[in-house]
């Protein structure tokens, strides 16, 4: 049985204190977040597989190697993405600034940024900000939350208590995206906190597991960004016995709560999808393999014609024909079942129109589950995607200006 998620953030661990404010990127909101362990904690991340790579990403990269870290510094407004030289110094320099006024070792700071491509970070404004921010520690989680937010509509954040040894564990986290949303980790901004005491290697390792089964298979809009970064710190501060194998006890537990509270934050995720009106679970089953079935199920996921038929609750089964043919699985048209909204609406490839009206209703729903059953193997793939509206392409039409 997975964990439950509850209310929480990032500071619902032991161990950790965070803050959020406005320095001045934005013109008014929140655009500055810091989130601080009491002492160096285990570190594990996943960043972006775009080769076109943000400065900060590019700076976390390296200093995530030692498997240690004790800040984290997020900027929203700006994604210091391709600024060349410049931005890499300016990205360094966040380093220096979160260290030095933490008073901790410069390999122990890992940095993130998100916003407009192409526009150099306005550090006179970051030499102020983080200084003041790291004044301002405490159990503020949410107001973290809230400053690494850009066209999200609300926060995303959450909290999980597990047992391990006898002793009550906890993980919290924050993310942030509502667009440039698709598979192929990172997909957005994410800080996971937990008070368990794991070694790196099999932090990392865990954490590579949780974002394939969660922000791995969610998608807005098919475009992967620049920035896409999570971070997972472990500060130890429950007391438990540190797990350095997946065989020790605890360590199922643990990784089950993890995937709980990854999978909460990804499905926020899309549920913030700019301009969505649904969130759609897609289901493949029956493929000739995984591989197959992933493929199948990103391009029903990612094809703008499956979703803005969600968006008009329009059963149009067969553009999700379509999209399943073109995918590259393997695909026999006379074994292909359709389910929407639980409505069967093709069998052995052949569609039922008397049938159309109840899926019509059930796609009235803000949630829903496509379900395509390949009839060939044992192959499975479920994630999640929202409708296009028109209420995206009216923002992205105007994002810089």
């Amino acid at each position: 049985m997975s964990a439950r998620v509850l209310p929480g953030s990032v500071t619902s661990v032991r161990g950790v204190r965070a803050a959020g404010g406005h320095c001045g990127i934005k013109p008014e909101r929140p655009d500055l977040a810091l989130v601080v362990t009491d002492a160096p904690a285990a570190a594990a991340a996943c960043f972006t597989t775009n080769r076109v790579q943000a400065a900060p990403v590019l700076v976390s990269r390296e200093q995530i190697r030692s498997g240690r870290a004790q800040a984290v510094v997020i900027n929203s407004g700006n994604a210091n993405a391709c600024t060349g030289a410049r931005g890499l110094r300016d990205a360094w320099e966040m380093v220096e600034l979160a260290a030095g006024a933490l008073g901790i070792a410069r390999e122990l700071v890992l940095v993130a940024s998100t916003g407009v491509i192409g526009v150099p970070l306005p550090m006179e404004r970051l030499r102020v900000g983080i200084p003041s921010l790291a004044a301002a520690l405490g159990p503020h989680g949410e107001r973290a939350a809230e400053a690494i937010l850009t066209t999200d509509a609300f926060t995303k954040t959450g909290a999980v208590q597990v047992e391990i040894a006898g002793r009550s564990v906890a993980l919290g986290g924050m993310a942030k995206g509502a667009g440039m949303i698709h598979p192929r980790m990172a997909t957005t901004l994410a800080v996971v906190t937990t008070d368990a005491a794991v070694a790196p290697p099999l932090l990392q390792q865990s954490l590579r597991a949780a974002v394939e089964r969660s922000f791995n298979r969610i998608s807005v809009d098919g475009d992967t960004s620049t920035n896409d970064t999570i971070f997972l710190l472990a500060t130890g501060a429950s007391g438990v016995p540190v797990l350095h194998s997946p065989q020790d006890e605890g360590f199922a537990a643990f990784q089950d709560a993890l995937q709980t509270l990854a999978g909460h934050l990804a499905r926020l995720v899309v549920r913030d999808g700019e301009g969505a009106t649904k969130v759609v679970e897609v289901v493949v089953t029956g493929a000739a393999s995984d591989e197959d079935a992933r493929s199948a199920g990103e391009a029903i996921a990612t094809s703008p014609l499956v979703k803005t038929a969600l968006h008009g609750m329009e059963p149009n089964w067969g553009r999700i024909l379509a999209a399943v043919g073109r995918s590259g699985a393997e695909v026999d048209p006379a074994r292909v079942a359709v389910s929407v909204g639980g409505v069967r609406l093709v069998e052995g490839g052949v569609g039922s129109g008397e049938r159309m009206a109840d899926a019509a209703e059930a796609m009235r729903a803000a949630e829903f589950r496509l379900e395509v059953d390949l009839g060939l193997g044992e192959g499975t793939w479920t994630g999640w995607t929202c409708d296009l509206t028109e209420a995206y392409v009216r923002l992205n039409s105007g994002y810089m200006t």
